[in-house]
């Protein structure tokens, strides 16, 4: 791969798929051609190939991974977007709640990794991607749980993205701002226009834009290795 070049359509693993920025991801991947494997608690109808899958297991993610491989064809990318928010402040998060923070977003992220990794080495080509979230860079007030969890993703993201290079294979992240899914409640402080009227662009994020700095990642950014792609209305610059 060189600076220049695009890469191809072919088939594409997203966790998350069934809805936010997980169902953008996969309607904006097939629109362009991809084929989509959509795994998720909760089936979704709008992908070639609807798994429901728990992403904290890895050895499910595996399965899952490879019947991707039997029914659409080699995988080539992959993007981790399954995840949960929840606002606490620290001394109120339980274990129970760390834990599950850290299982569903690191765990999910390395889970999936591992599944797509050895083929995609082994064809050394294809591309990773992990949503992260601009809070694991700026933090944010009642959110230590999920930007600890967020941030640990990119900190994987980063190590990945050098080990795999070299064999031809990238990971990189996306890390929006507060986006507008049904993660944020309709009375979360994100929605509040007095934070709005502190972003540059006055407002919130949409699953779609999101989903077109992914395909960037996985077409357009073949030089592109560790990076993490920052959508946030200005949020943090």
């Amino acid at each position: 791969m060189s600076a220049g070049t695009t890469e191809q359509p072919g088939v594409a693993v997203v966790t998350g798929a069934a809805s936010g920025i997980g169902a953008a991801v996969a309607a904006e991947l097939r629109e362009r051609g991809w084929r989509v494997a959509g795994l998720d608690l909760t089936a979704s109808g709008a992908v070639d190939l609807a798994l429901e899958v728990d992403v904290r297991d890895g050895a499910a993610m595996a399965e899952a991974v490879d019947r991707a491989g039997r029914e659409l064809g080699d995988v080539t990318a992959a993007v981790s977007v399954a995840g949960h928010y929840a606002m606490a402040p620290l001394a109120e998060i339980t274990t129970e709640q760390w834990q599950r923070m850290l299982r569903v977003h690191l765990g999910g992220f390395t889970n999936l990794a591992r599944a797509v990794l050895p083929g995609l080495l082994a064809r050394r080509s294809g591309s990773v991607v992990a949503i992260a979230s601009e809070l694991a860079i700026g933090g944010g007030d009642e959110d230590a749980h999920y930007a600890a969890a967020k941030g640990a993703v990119l900190g994987a993201v980063r190590s990945l993205a050098a080990e795999a290079a070299p064999r031809g294979v990238r990971v990189n992240a996306v890390a929006p701002g507060p986006t507008d899914t049904p993660l944020l409640a309709p009375d979360s402080p994100w929605r509040d226009r007095d934070y709005l009227d502190t972003l540059p662009l006055r407002r919130l994020g949409s699953p779609q834009e999101v989903a077109l700095c992914v395909a960037w990642l996985l077409e357009e950014g073949t030089f592109c290795v560790g990076e993490v792609l920052n959508p946030n209305a200005g949020a943090v610059i």
